[in-house]
């Protein structure tokens, strides 16, 4: 295996829903390693930029919308395979769906307000850190 990171991010419904410290207690006892962190209100613009894969899409505005509506909590997180194993870890965006145990199933309200984001694969994971964190910021 190999060590790598990830990034994932606490979204508003869990970080208003004061379930922000059990989700990064829930990845640590996973065997995730916390690099760098930040609590923030995105913008639209920051939230339209990050989230434009997505753009044109019909969940795109409510998307945006949602991920502006209070704080959250980006998190590059370091362990064996980050990517596949945070997205395990968390479960399905449905949490009806997610397994037992997963984040979504433990945190999320719904599909759409499901409690956290992960990257989608190490490409992904390395350009969204850049988006939170400057270099400096991910350096042990």
């Amino acid at each position: 295996m190999t060590t790598n990171r990830t990034l994932t991010i606490i979204k508003p419904d869990a970080f208003a829903g004061n379930k922000a410290g059990l989700i990064l207690a829930h990845l640590e006892q996973r065997g995730f390693r916390l690099i760098a962190s930040r609590v923030m209100r995105m913008t639209p613009e920051q939230a339209g930029e990050f989230y434009g894969v997505h753009k044109g899409r019909p969940f795109y505005g409510e998307l945006v919308e949602f991920m502006t509506s209070g704080y959250c909590m980006p998190m590059v997180l370091e362990c064996d395979s980050a990517v596949s194993a945070l997205r395990d870890a968390i479960g399905a965006t449905d949490p009806v769906e997610a397994a037992a145990g997963t984040v979504r199933r433990l945190y999320a309200e719904s599909k759409g307000r499901n409690a956290i984001h992960a990257s989608d694969s190490d490409e992904n994971a390395a350009r969204e850190s850049r988006f939170f964190f400057a270099e400096t910021d991910l350096i042990r």
